[in-house]
């Protein structure tokens, strides 16, 4: 499971003294349990949700990236993105765009929408299917292009 190899990486990086990659390891760990807390029936998480909670990480990660690169602090932009390199060992491969380009036409073909009107039924069974390897803002870039 994911949460136990996050564990023992974790382990891992205290024994061989790296500081950095386990303080991001600690903070992965962190958003994992506050996961864990929002759930009152589950004790623990499956490693599709735990991969969701990370997917949502390493966006927190890229957009402070990039508000840094944006103030012109590049240390601080590099630190994060060092960071966000360490949360996305535990990422699936993300999709290329054209990976991600035929997945939508797979999905509007089989589900026979056409329309606009039917965008959000797309949406869903997309995003369904990409399970967090795709940028939704690509996705729902790519569904607009394929129904207009």
């Amino acid at each position: 499971m994911l949460e136990e190899r996050l564990e023992q990486d974790m382990k891992t990086a205290l024994k061989a003294g790296e500081q950095t990659r386990l303080s991001t390891l600690r903070m992965m760990r962190s958003q994992v349990l506050l996961e864990k807390k929002k759930s009152t029936t589950k004790p623990t998480l499956s490693d599709d949700e735990v991969v969701a909670v990370l997917g949502a990480y390493a966006k927190k990660l890229r957009e402070s990236a990039a508000e840094y690169e944006k103030l012109g602090r590049p240390d601080e932009a590099g630190k994060i993105k060092d960071e966000l390199k360490t949360v996305q060992e535990y990422l699936p491969q993300p999709l290329s765009e054209d990976e991600a380009r035929e997945m939508v036409r797979q999905v509007l073909t089989e589900l026979a929408i056409t329309s606009t009107k039917d965008f959000g039924r797309a949406m869903k069974e997309v995003q369904a299917r990409a399970k967090g390897r795709a940028d939704g803002k690509l996705l729902s870039e790519l569904v607009r292009a394929s129904l207009s």
